[in-house]
């Protein structure tokens, strides 16, 4: 069996930065092959929010400024997802 090469990583990124861009596009597919509803994004909205706030079982483990900034991020592609994709909302 062949040794697969390491990949030659370019360090002029921030490495979250990367991790984010990749997250996001796998969103994106995901909702775009109807993998994920706009009711799973609007639900994991809701509870990053929750998370961003303390009021969940299990915060996010950072700083607060930074959990809020995941939140925001988080609301910005569902609306970019539900503005390209469509689909139904959650019923509450």
């Amino acid at each position: 069996m062949a040794a697969i090469a390491p990949i030659a990583q370019d360090h002029t990124g921030d490495p979250g930065e990367e991790s984010l861009i990749i997250l996001q596009s796998l969103m994106c597919v995901m909702r775009e092959k109807n993998l994920l509803t706009r009711a799973d994004v609007e639900e994991l909205c809701r509870k990053v929010d929750r998370r961003a706030r303390g009021e969940s079982q299990i915060p996010l483990p950072c700083c607060s400024e930074a959990a809020h900034g995941a939140s925001g991020l988080m609301r910005r592609l569902a609306s970019y997802m539900g503005q390209r994709y469509g689909g139904k909302h959650a019923r509450l």
